[in-house]
């Protein structure tokens, strides 16, 4: 398999001041994969860059072509850096290829993680094959240490290595045979992109928990996480990949779909709906624009507040911070502005510095806010520390009272499904009572919306079925809907079951 040129590490940076995103859930990964059109790296260069915002850590390509044979990229940082000159692409020919943009949840970060960024290839009896996967295996502990015992030799610490284990393990006559195979042994949530020499193979968990997208190309087909990948190649959608569907797709015998899974009720992650996809994408038939305004329409019912303005933190807050506005009349402003083009800073982190390390991503209107009772709209409270910079800077800047409305409920479970999630003692609402979160915070007044209030919003008028759940909402209310088997092992305490 030849590897495109991989450039000298870069010297190392001081490390850069607090980050207001670093207290964000982190958006798992995204996968694109395309067959039947030429130059297959460029598409997937583009693809990536639209999927950006899933994983900023590290990305990768696996192509194939008749003449060099497999090749692959592997870079650490983002695709525009990476993946956007001639000569590159150039090193990445063929018609069908694989791409994938990371933001580790399993495995080791930094420089030194080269080896755990994806796409995994492996050469098998029947022709090589490459893999990317976004979500979590939530068994793979227990799966690395028999594949281990029985003589497999892991290159990286991610969990998805497992899966070109058990498919190098199968007795399938076809590698998505084996793939087929691999995958009924893992527990968790995968939506997987997968290429052999001419097949492009994509998946999903019996459960739907990650999202994957069907695309038409001209005579080509595009796999993706989200639609908004397929805009920016010029794609038609044409449908999402069901939970439990596999196809397999050539550019001889175009799409062959069959589900190899037991058929199961979805549990699609409804956080997907409210922070990681983005909002020019569409989740089930419905614009993710238009279902975080209903959202704040809804927190607006739920929780309003005599105010004089309505701020969302941007830039994820702004359409629930939009749809709160029209709601409740009150009028909606940009009092906080997102410097686009900070990196990481040429100034040694002094404890000063440290401290400015909000106000280098985001800046107060201060003509705006001064003097009003303000209503800030977030998406979510993870540890809560950026929530305190950002009311400090509004109270800074002469506001005469701070009110939180929160897009979502209070985060109080880690997520195991794909999710970069704090330890649950880190999670701000796990330890506190919504009144001491509201002190903690010092602000005038913090409100959720409701479990309830979300379904609602995504569609479900009726609400939250307690019994029979819509969505993966585990973060929210401690209901996992696939066993984490490897962190129950390892002690991890879940809810207990009501009555």
């Amino acid at each position: 398999m030849r590897n495109a040129s991989h450039p000298a590490p870069a010297k190392s940076l001081p490390s850069h001041p607090f980050d207001p995103d670093d207290d964000k859930l982190k958006e798992e990964c995204g996968v694109f994969g395309v067959v039947g059109v030429s130059q297959a790296s460029n598409f997937i260069a583009l693809g990536l860059h639209a999927l950006q915002h899933r994983g900023q850590e590290a990305g990768g390509v696996v192509t194939y072509d008749s003449t060099t044979g497999f090749n692959q990229a592997r870079r650490m940082g983002l695709v525009r850096d990476n993946f956007t000159s001639a000569e590159t692409l150039a090193l990445l020919p063929g018609n069908i290829g694989i791409g994938h943009v990371r933001y580790s949840t399993a495995g080791s970060k930094g420089q030194t993680a080269i080896r755990d960024v994806q796409p995994f290839f492996g050469e098998f009896s029947m022709g090589g094959a490459a893999i990317a996967h976004n979500g979590n295996i939530t068994n793979a502990v227990a799966l690395r240490r028999e594949l281990i015992e029985r003589g497999s030799i892991f290159q990286s610490s991610s969990d998805s290595e497992c899966i070109i284990h058990l498919m190098a393990r199968s007795m399938g006559r076809t590698i998505p045979d084996r793939m087929e195979e691999a995958l009924r042994k893992v527990e968790g949530a995968f939506s997987v992109v997968a290429m052999t020499r001419s097949k492009l193979i994509g998946c999903r968990d019996p459960l739907g928990v990650r999202p994957l997208v069907l695309g038409q190309l001209g005579d080509g087909w595009v796999l993706a996480s989200e639609t908004c990948a397929l805009d920016i190649v010029g794609a038609d959608f044409i449908r999402e990949i069901e939970p439990g569907e596999m196809l397999v797709i050539s550019a001889e015998d175009g799409v062959q779909s069959h589900f190899p899974f037991r058929r199961r009720k979805s549990r699609f992650c409804i956080f997907e709906h409210v922070y990681f996809s983005r909002p020019d994408s569409s989740l089930g038939g419905r614009s993710v624009y238009e279902t975080r305004e209903a959202i704040g329409r809804e927190l607006a019912k739920e929780a309003p507040v005599d105010a004089d303005l309505v701020c969302p933190v941007p830039d994820s807050g702004t359409p629930a911070a939009i749809g709160y506005s029209l709601e409740s009349g009150i009028p909606f402003a940009m009092g906080i502005v997102r410097n686009q083009y900070m990196g990481r800073t040429f100034i040694e982190p002094s404890e000063q510095i440290r401290n400015m390390g909000v106000r280098l991503k985001l800046n107060v209107n201060r003509a705006l806010i001064q003097g009003k009772r303000v209503i800030l709209v977030d998406d979510s409270v993870v540890r809560g520390t950026t929530s305190q910079k950002i009311k400090e800077m509004i109270l800074e800047a002469g506001a005469a009272s701070v009110h939180f409305r929160i897009a979502s409920p209070p985060t109080v479970w880690p997520c195991f499904y794909g999710v970069d999630t704090p330890e649950r003692e880190k999670l701000l609402a796990a330890r506190m009572t919504e009144a001491e979160m509201t002190a903690h915070l010092g602000v005038d007044s913090l409100k959720f919306i409701s479990l309830d209030g979300l379904y609602r919003a995504v569609g479900e008028p009726g609400g939250r079925d307690p019994k029979s759940p819509q969505y993966c909402d585990a973060c929210f209310s401690g209901d996992y809907p696939i066993v984490p088997s490897d962190k129950i092992e390892a002690g991890f305490k879940t809810k207990e079951p009501a009555e």
